[in-house]
């Protein structure tokens, strides 16, 4: 089996649209989330959201291509030029054995709701030609993938809240048994809009506490909902000899991936937190865990009721006593919840952490909940020698996803 390493991340943020300035806030615990600007929030309970701010796609694309996208497409290009041009990959793997795995939870919604009122508005011959292309998930991948001449594996993925944790762990298990030398991997969203703001809100999973800097509280007993957010994370997996003998950058190693289902529920998580917990398990089975000692987790921490609990439960139930020697934090409550594009989000923070030996705070906690009784951080970063990280994702279906990670 082959090891996998990583040599490229780049990032858009409501924290920042690169890695430096992204991992400067997520460290020293900086909020991205403010009131909505994208549209007028009169109407709507909830007036907040994680919003990247100071994206502008003409620093990545063409004017053409721009006109011909939809939003979550152009953060994800950006997101992954900034992870080609920092791993150095480009031109260095045989285009045959270069793959892109890209997904995105909802895709081009805004493509979709805007397409929609024109035909309502203006008749079906005012709808875009561009329409099916900028609304299809799979777009960002073919166009990432065209960029850079990668005609080896190509696919995306689409998992709701954990779709770019399986992205990267599909890229993983397609280099470790030996298909492609490198894999661009990662995920992109852009759904703060009025269509998607109003069907979480009306189906409960948003909070209303539109207090910014108090709204996203992950682990904390009065959490009530998770503040909805938009970017992308993009990172270069690639073989571990290829990049030694190219002199590249690593980040870290990949050693181990959990993919399960609860089969439970189409948005509640499994009461007794099985799936999660045989997820996690699988992911530390497969990094041979028992050799670590000291466990960074970033976890998928919505703030919302049902998720910390039984993910506090799950993480109890996979690493039995030594949860309490974990240090846990949740990057959302900073940046939100950025959907398909939050778990290579949350895997740069985990790796980041790995390598800084600094474990990101969990900010805006401040009453503790009894059946959340975990180290998660609180308020501020905290330093610690590191020798394993776990980011570990969620799902509306069900799904699970757990990556580990370890220095190299």
């Amino acid at each position: 089996m082959k090891r996998v390493v990583i040599t490229g991340m780049g990032v858009i943020s409501p924290v920042g649209n690169d890695l430096e300035t992204f991992w400067r806030n997520i460290s020293a615990g900086v909020c991205g989330i403010d009131f909505i600007s994208k549209f007028d929030t009169t109407d709507f309970k909830v007036k907040i959201a994680g919003e990247v701010k100071g994206f502008d796609p003409l620093d990545y694309v063409e004017k053409n291509d721009v006109r011909r996208s939809d939003l979550f497409t152009l953060y994800g290009m950006a997101a992954a030029i900034q992870a080609v041009e920092d791993s150095g990959i480009a031109g260095k793997a045989a285009p045959e054995r270069l793959g892109v795995y890209l997904g995105s939870g909802v895709g081009g919604i805004n493509t979709l709701c805007t397409e929609n009122a024109n035909l309502l508005t203006k008749g079906p011959k005012r709808v875009t030609p561009f329409f099916v292309p900028m609304m299809i998930i799979n777009i960002l991948s073919g166009a990432v993938a065209i960029k850079y001449g990668a005609r080896g594996p190509c696919l995306p993925v689409v998992t709701a809240c954990s779709t770019s944790t399986h992205a990267l762990g599909e890229a993983f298990r397609c280099i470790k048994h030996g298909y492609a030398d490198a894999l661009i991997a990662g995920g992109a969203e852009a759904a703060v809009n009025q269509l998607s703001v109003a069907g979480f809100s009306n189906c409960m999973a948003l909070t209303q506490r539109n207090e910014p800097q108090n709204a996203s509280i992950p682990f904390d007993r009065r959490r009530d909902g998770f503040v909805i957010a938009e970017g992308a994370g993009v990172m270069v997996l690639e073989e571990y000899e290829h990049a030694v003998k190219r002199d590249a950058k690593i980040y870290g190693e990949i050693k181990g991936y959990g993919n399960t289902c609860d089969a439970y529920h189409i948005t509640a998580p499994h009461p007794e937190s099985a799936g999660t917990a045989a997820a996690i398990t699988l992911a530390l089975n497969e990094a041979q865990a028992r050799e670590y000692r000291q466990v960074y987790i970033n976890a998928h921490g919505t703030s919302t009721p049902l998720n910390d609990k039984s993910e506090t439960a799950a993480i109890k139930k996979a690493l039995g006593e030594r949860a309490y020697q974990a240090m846990i934090s949740s990057s959302k409550s900073m940046t939100g919840h950025m959907l398909g594009a939050t778990g290579v989000v949350e895997a740069m923070a985990s790796v980041l952490a790995l390598g800084e030996g600094l474990a990101p705070p969990t900010i805006g906690y401040r009453e503790p909940d009894p059946e959340c009784d975990l180290n998660y951080v609180p308020n501020l970063a905290c330093r610690a020698d590191f020798d394993l990280a776990l980011s570990v994702n969620l799902g509306f279906g069900g799904h699970n996803a757990c990556l580990a990670f370890t220095k190299v």
